[in-house]
């Protein structure tokens, strides 16, 4: 193995240029030479068009930084095996011979992993360096730990303004199927409540929780401020377990529908039982705020970071990450290991685990929940009790999420 091409794909997102450059300086520690192909799986698809790809070596690393986010290698959303071109398969291999590429670093998400996963068994050589922001990977994915510093950073800021006008504020974060970011992200903001795709909502439970705590912040409060805060995954589920979508919308690559005002939603959802709540026009008079016909229940705004939570910079924990996935994607290949994910790198082992039971999907830890609940947040349901069990235990403990 003498070349190598790598490709980034799926959602941008922090830690990925770290990957990149993993890769690169571990290719040149081990005298390889490694190419972007840009694009993601478009640009693989069409590799064979192309007249030059750019090799990473030291003067091209040297124009990017390892901790923005995003990828200098660029992205698309596009699934390979979806392609109607039956000779697909040996377009890429004919654009893999043409560069005179061995083998390819893949870093991606579930969707793309699967893609990873495809290439491999029509004998494309691959690896997969695990990428997603959700974290609803069985390994750690780069971007994660970003993603929800830069959640909790906005959760936490927007108290301000939801003080300054005795606001509850809801804030709608990424996560499609696990809530990993929005579960973290608002623990270590101190939400109020978080609602993920996990656990189907009871919107008594929630407007409960929000009616006690919201109305005695303020009322106990010396100029009367005060505010309550949400954080929700975009996969919220109704009371039945179905899925928020945008029915009109059409489906994408990967045949996801597209999700549809989660925020909005439970923006209504609030408003709806504050209306009905013969005690909320009272509290609002006991505190000087009820005007009759214009302020009659307090305000309930929906905040949408959307794309600044993948965006920026990386986090000091994806920045090692990545640069550890994407060196240990090229001793991998090197050691002719291929269709794995890389795990982990500790001291002197590389450990990689098969794609496929890489990208089965990851959800919160319900039993977690229940301890968050007994600390007073809610998660939208009735809370679990929970009941610990205490043990010993030798050596430490590697995950973090």
């Amino acid at each position: 193995m003498k070349k190598i091409g790598i490709l980034t794909s799926g959602g941008d997102c922090g830690g990925l240029n770290a990957v990149l450059k993993g890769a690169a300086l571990m290719a040149q520690a081990k005298e390889l030479e490694l190419f972007i192909i840009p694009n993601g799986y478009a640009g693989l698809y069409n590799l064979i068009d192309q007249d030059h790809i750019v090799r990473l070596d030291q003067q091209r690393l040297d124009r990017f930084d390892a901790t923005f986010a995003g990828s200098e290698a660029g992205h698309s959303r596009v699934k390979v095996k979806a392609i109607s071109n039956p000779e697909k398969y040996n377009r890429i291999k004919a654009g893999m011979k043409k560069f005179e590429l061995d083998g390819l670093v893949i870093s991606g998400g579930d969707d793309s992993g699967s893609v990873m996963v495809d290439l491999n068994q029509n004998g494309i050589q691959c690896i997969h360096a695990p990428k997603t922001m959700d974290l609803d990977l069985q390994t750690y994915s780069v971007g994660g730990d970003s993603t929800i510093n830069r959640i909790a950073e906005f959760v936490h800021d927007l108290k301000t303004t939801g003080k300054t006008h005795n606001r509850v504020l809801v804030t709608e974060v990424f996560g499609r199927y696990a809530g990993h970011t929005a579960f973290r992200s608002g623990v270590a903001a101190e939400a109020d409540c978080i609602l993920i795709p996990e656990i189907p909502t009871d919107w008594d439970v929630v407007y409960d929780h929000l009616a006690e705590r919201f109305t005695r912040r303020i009322r106990q409060n010396d100029v009367h401020s005060g505010t309550y805060t949400i954080v929700v995954a975009e996969g919220l589920k109704n009371a039945d377990g179905s899925d928020i979508v945008d029915e009109g919308a059409g489906i994408d690559a990967f045949g996801h529908k597209k999700l549809a005002g989660a925020g909005k939603f439970t923006c209504q959802e609030i408003q709806k039982r504050m209306k009905a709540d013969p005690a909320m026009p009272l509290f609002m008079k006991e505190t000087g705020m009820f005007v009759e016909g214009i302020y009659e229940i307090p305000e309930v705004r929906e905040i949408h970071p959307g794309h600044l939570v993948r965006c920026g910079s990386s986090s000091a924990y994806d920045t090692n990450f990545g640069f550890e996935a994407g060196a240990a994607a090229v001793l991998l290949l090197l050691d002719g290991k291929t269709g794995v994910t890389v795990s982990k790198v500790k001291g002197r082992k590389v450990e990689y685990i098969a794609s496929e039971k890489a990208i089965v999907q990851r959800h919160v830890d319900l039993e977690q929940v229940s301890m968050y609940e007994s600390l007073g947040i809610c998660f939208g349901r009735k809370p679990v009790p929970y009941e610990p069990i205490l043990r010993e235990v030798d050596g430490v403990y590697e995950r973090i999420y």
